[in-house]
């Protein structure tokens, strides 16, 4: 059984934590989006605070991977909140977690762990409705996405956690309808559900095409978070077509580990040292 919930369990949050909130929210501002750079441990967030990025977002696929962990939840709560909180302390941005489908079986576990992951210093997180990571099929007919009710109550007591503890969770509501063939307007009656039930934006997963993604901005009134990456709409289409959130997700690791094989494949076949061996790490 949950615990039960009041006051005394949460001191009031630091006037800082509660600053950065109100930060990333503020830069949720359709047509003009955040753009974020999805990283998995300490050094990538520095690297990419460095290079100008006004918040931070981790990914549970790269977390999970560096950890040589399955995704869908494959990391334990305790390793996604040890990765996210070292980066939270580590940054002086805004910072905000994949959190997969909130870590528990009911809401007021949801709402236990993201009390958890508010304690951390992180100000927002991510939680999908997917009950099945996707690239896999469900079998005997069981549908791989949450019920539209069970997930309002699970993002609904998310939002109340962070009330509890005095910070003003940006939660961003994934949803994996459109990844697995949902029509248009069913999509858009679970992020229309996820938006009434507290989230703050919405997450619709899949490649997405300009002329769909100017209806779900119309629909969610700008709250749209879509994923950037080849195949996607450009950042200045998406920025013109009004959305509020662009991130790249998992393929933060494909960026680097791309460039970590070519460089391999040069030394180990005694080329020369790479100009890239000289990067200067943030401090």
């Amino acid at each position: 059984m949950s615990a039960p919930h009041d006051h005394a369990e949460h001191p009031a949050a630091p006037l800082d934590q509660v600053a950065q909130a109100e930060r990333l929210r503020s830069l949720h501002t359709p047509g003009n989006p955040l753009v974020l750079v999805n990283v998995w441990d300490v050094l990538g967030a520095r690297v990419v605070e460095a290079a100008g990025a006004r918040a931070i977002a981790s990914a549970s696929w790269a977390v999970s991977a560096s950890l040589g962990l399955p995704d869908g939840e494959g990391m334990t709560l305790a390793d996604n909140l040890a990765v996210v909180g070292r980066i939270a302390r580590a940054v002086d941005v805004p910072v905000t977690a994949d959190f997969e489908r909130g870590y528990g079986a009911t809401p007021d576990d949801v709402a236990s762990a993201v009390a958890r992951l508010l304690a951390t210093g992180a100000v927002g997180a991510n939680i999908e409705d997917s009950l099945l990571e996707l690239g896999r099929t469900a079998r005997d007919g069981v549908d791989p996405l949450r019920p539209v009710d069970e997930q309002c109550a699970r993002l609904a007591a998310a939002r109340a956690a962070g009330e509890r503890m005095g910070v003003p969770l940006v939660l961003n509501a994934r949803t994996d309808a459109h990844a697995r063939g949902a029509a248009l307007p069913d999509v858009v009656a679970r992020g229309r559900a996820y938006l009434d039930a507290g989230a703050d934006c919405v997450f619709v997963v899949g490649r997405t095409g300009l002329r769909d993604v100017v209806a779900l901005v119309e629909a969610f009134d700008g709250r749209l978070n879509v994923l950037g990456r080849p195949g996607q709409p450009s950042i200045a289409e998406l920025t013109s077509a009004g959305v509020a959130r662009i991130s790249i997700g998992s393929s933060g690791p494909g960026v680097a580990y791309a460039a970590l094989a070519r460089a391999a494949g040069q030394l180990l076949t005694r080329g020369d040292y790479l100009e890239d061996q000289a990067f200067a790490f943030p401090e």
